[in-house]
This record gives structure tokens, C-alpha cells and sequence, in this order.
């Protein structure tokens, strides 16, 4: 999904950018996340931020490795700023249990306070008790965060995002088949909905497509992202990591996780 505004402004929350050339997806990002997983079926990787300057400086590594899970069934290759997918590669779609790999934007966080905690500088949307995000794709409404009691609903799936227990206590939205605000074009259908970062369940627990890690990680993100520094996911598998690294001009990391 993407950039959403505050919920008082609109009733229905869009999402953000579709795919540039790989060579623009990085032109101006200030911050990166990077989350690398052993292989396309693993579920446990690991996520580092890195910061730099200016767009010709190197990235610089910021704080510790955070241990992270994917989707349940691991990664696919998503749609977001980039996606190089190779023949044979899996794909992101909706309901499959994987994460995307790709390079995506950041867009809202959200979470049960009423107010954005930990000093924020993302934008933030309390989640109250009717706040839906739409995964049925036939629905016109379909990878959107939605207020029921705002719109004429015209899904029969979708999730009630203050009904998961500690998962969506926090979260950040990850702009994944996302469509710019004010746009006519649609999410592609059945191409994946509703991928976060998030809360975990632990090590080896799998989610249903989001990103997940735990309270103490999503914390430090909420506290360094910073909108204006425009913050990226970058999220691949170990071996797409070593082959795009210099391409992508990604930070030198030395511990790839093994197979």
C-alpha cells in the first residue's frame, strides 16, 4: 500500500507509487531498509537499516541486525518500485502466504494508540474497531484500508485490522501493488493486498505476506523512520541480494544468510 493520509481526511486510504526504472527507485532515498532471507521458502531473515547522505555516498549501517520472519510460504516477487523477477522466480499473489521481494516505499504506520506514539514522524492511523483493510479483489475497494461505517461496502473479505491481537499493535504499511492517490488505474488483481511490517508471533512463525519482527524492533523503526528522508524496503533472497548488490548499488553486506 502506500502513503496514507490522516483518517479524518478521507474515507477511503489509498495507496502509493507504481514501478519506476530500478535506476529512479533509489534517486533521492536517505534511508534503507534491507531484509534478506536464506532462500525463496525460508521464513526467518534478517533486517538492517542504513542511512547516507546524499545519493552518490555509501550506505552506512545504523544499529543492530533485527531477526525478522516473512510469509509463511516465503517470498514471490511483488510489485513495487522494482521487481526483477527471472524465469522460474515465484510471484506474489493473493492469498498465497508469501512476502514480496522487491523495492518498495513506506507509506503510514498505524497502531491501537489513539495518537502516534514513540515521537513519530511517519504518518499514523489509530486503528478503531471499524477499520478494514480490503483483500477481496474483486472489490472496487480491493488493497485498501477502508473505515466501514464511511463507505457502502462491496467486499465479503477483508481484515479487521483492531481484531489481531498484538500483531497490528504497530505497524507500518509497505506500498506493495500499490496505485498513486487520485489515480484511475487499480491494484492488479489477485496481485497480493494488506502487507505490512509488523509485530511477530516469534522466530518460525510465519505470516500470511507481511514482514514481521518484535515489539522492541518495530519500536526503533516508528522512532528512526522519517518520511522526508524518503525510507525504502529493499527485500530479497540471499542469492538475488549477491546478484543485485552492485547493480542496485545496495550496501556491501558480508553475512548473507546461508541456504
Amino acid at each position: 500500500m502506500a502513503l496514507l493520509y490522516p483518517f479524518a481526511l478521507a474515507a477511503v486510504l489509498s495507496t502509493g507509487l507504481r514501478a519506476q526504472t530500478t535506476a529512479d527507485a533509489f534517486t533521492g532515498s536517505r534511508q534503507l531498509l534491507v531484509a534478506v532471507t536464506p532462500s525463496w521458502a525460508a521464513v526467518d531473515g534478517n533486517l538492517q537499516r542504513y542511512e547516507r547522505s546524499a545519493d552518490n555516498k555509501p550506505w552506512q549501517p545504523v544499529g543492530s541486525s533485527i531477526p525478522i520472519v516473512v510469509g509463511k510460504h516465503g517470498l514471490g516477487w511483488g510489485s513495487g518500485l522494482a521487481a526483477p523477477a527471472s524465469a522460474g522466480d515465484p510471484i506474489k499473489k493473493e492469498g498465497d502466504g508469501k512476502s514480496p521481494a522487491g523495492i518498495f516505499a513506506l507509506g503510514t504506520s498505524f497502531g491501537y494508540a489513539d495518537a502516534k506514539p514513540f515521537g513519530s514522524r511517519l504518518p499514523y492511523l489509530s486503528l478503531t474497531p471499524s477499520i478494514e483493510c480490503v483483500d477481496d479483489a474483486s472489490s472496487k475497494f480491493y488493497n485498501r484500508i477502508v473505515d466501514r461505517s464511511a463507505v457502502t461496502p462491496d467486499w465479503n473479505s477483508s481484515e479487521h485490522m483492531r481484531n489481531t491481537g498484538e500483531s497490528y499493535r504497530l505497524g507500518i504499511v509497505v506500498d506493495h501493488n500499490a496505485i498513486a492517490d487520485g489515480s484511475s488505474a487499480k491494484p492488479v488483481t489477485n496481485g497480493g493486498s494488506c502487507i505490512f511490517l509488523h509485530i511477530w508471533q516469534g522466530a518460525g512463525h510465519g505470516t500470511a505476506g507481511c514482514t514481521a519482527m518484535a515489539p522492541v524492533a518495530i519500536e526503533s523503526l516508528f522512532q528512526w523512520i522519517d518520511p522526508k528522508r524518503r525510507p525504502l524496503l529493499v527485500q530479497l533472497t540471499a542469492d538475488d541480494y549477491a546478484r543485485l548488490m552492485t547493480a542496485w548499488h545496495l550496501p556491501t553486506v558480508t553475512n548473507l544468510p546461508a541456504r
